[in-house]
């Protein structure tokens, strides 16, 4: 999908406020209301947007414990990491899940829990009795500087 200035802008609006209007979503980008809700419908349809979340703030939910775990398996196959990868996915505690490269790990994991006994629990009973986990490396995150949701879209420049 060729994507020009006024998508490139509801992109843009609803990345930083998905609950806008109709209305004010077409005032804001310079569009009437029905070309700029057929926009919105064609961005849907063709995947660009996929979602519709509420952010929560986890300071407010009493999840004061951010920790980057850094996972080993013990083999490398499709069938290992698709049963670990289905596994962490069943726990509410996993935000974020990514195989990566280039350290000694084979997945990075953060999670968000309240305090270090919970996560103590979380890590002795849930992450290391999974199939496959050979090591375990936790860094804790300090504090959040930056935190951003918003996709960057400059490079879409028309």
């Amino acid at each position: 999908m060729k994507l020009d200035r006024y998508d490139i802008r509801i992109l843009q609006e609803l990345q930083k406020n998905a609950s806008i209007s109709n209305q004010d979503l077409a005032d804001l980008i310079g569009l009437t209301p029905s070309p700029c809700l057929r926009r919105v419908r064609q961005l849907e349809e063709s995947g660009l947007i996929k979602d519709h979340v509420t952010l929560l703030n986890p300071d407010k939910l009493g999840l004061s414990l951010t920790v980057l775990i850094h996972i080993s398996m013990d083999r490398h196959t499709p069938e290992r990491f698709e049963h670990f990868e289905e596994t962490i996915d069943s726990y509410d505690e996993v935000i974020e899940c990514l195989l990566i490269t280039g350290q000694s790990a084979d997945y990075m994991v953060k999670v968000m829990v309240p305090d270090m006994n919970y996560y103590q629990d979380f890590l002795l009973n849930k992450v290391t009795r999974i199939q496959g986990v050979t090591g375990v490396h936790s860094s804790f995150v300090l504090r959040q500087p930056i935190r951003k949701t918003a996709l960057p879209l400059n490079h879409l420049r028309p």
